[in-house]
């Protein structure tokens, strides 16, 4: 990742996933970072916002699952001197219907800074640090996607994307898909995860089977059954294809699933 340093480049979510890995890539370049994160930085309590932003000449931007990116501290981002914002999206947000992201995106298009927009699909890490990890862990997953191959990303690579379009010139306008070498799905995901760690994994892969698993951690059914209308539509798009965006931005080809998972279980990430 070449470019000149800039000022302070702002990192939203800075312990998390994605942006933790960021800071660490911006750092690692000699940039200045600041990585926000609660209690320092709430998106519900705008008197934080302007020391976050203070100094700040670029931007990268998320919020947390469920929480809505405020165009106001986008605006007072601009006006404070951010010039450049680089936002984490989702892959497929238009087909079920996620109203929060595409608000988001258009908040950063007509926001007046530069802007790029990073839509991954599903992390690696979801298996190891997000959410299927319990479920890993238990032996049985409920995803209600069948055999449909979906196009994983680690988010090493993700934050490789985003930090490469903060530094360097030449990403301003651009939308990015970043995906990993090869679709692949569930069953498949879960059989690797399973030999590396060598215990048996179930996937559940029906409508049915996920309600029954989501009410049985204690989700309301109707909660349960509206997630299942989204799922249904992205596995009527059927496999989704792959991309060249991170051999592209970043010049180096994306890590496969099966590198992943051996990675993390040879760090120990599914040991009861």
């Amino acid at each position: 990742m070449g470019g000149m340093t800039c000022a302070v480049i702002l990192v939203l979510g800075g312990t998390g996933t994605t942006g933790r890995r960021v800071a660490a890539l911006l750092r690692a370049a000699g940039q200045h970072v600041r990585a926000a994160a609660r209690p320092g930085f709430d998106w519900s309590e705008p008197g934080t916002w302007e020391a976050t932003l203070a100094g700040a000449s670029r931007m990268y931007l998320m919020a947390p699952d469920g929480v809505p990116v405020e165009p106001a501290f986008v605006e007072l981002a601009v006006r404070s001197g951010v010039g450049r914002v680089v936002l984490l999206s989702s892959m497929g947000i238009q087909t079920v219907g996620d109203e929060r992201l595409l608000a988001a995106e258009r908040v950063v298009r007509r926001c007046g800074a530069e802007w790029t927009i990073v839509r991954p699909s599903w992390f690696n890490q979801n298996f190891d640090e997000g959410y299927f990890r319990p479920s890993i862990m238990a032996g049985e997953l409920a995803v209600p996607l069948g055999g449909a191959c979906q196009a994983f990303i680690d988010a090493d690579d993700l934050a490789a994307v985003a930090a490469t379009a903060l530094v360097e010139d030449g990403h301003a306008g651009c939308t990015y898909e970043p995906t990993g070498p090869r679709s692949i799905s569930f069953p498949e995901a879960v059989a690797i995860i399973g030999g590396e760690i060598g215990r048996e994994i179930r996937y559940l892969g029906t409508d049915e089977e996920y309600v029954e698993s989501r009410i049985a951690a204690g989700t309301p059914r109707a909660e349960a059954e509206d997630a299942v209308k989204a799922f249904a539509a992205l596995r009527n798009l059927g496999d989704w294809e792959t991309t060249e965006v991170v051999e592209r931005v970043t010049g180096r080809p994306p890590k496969p699933f099966e590198t992943y998972a051996a990675e993390a279980a040879a760090r120990g990430a599914w040991r009861g």
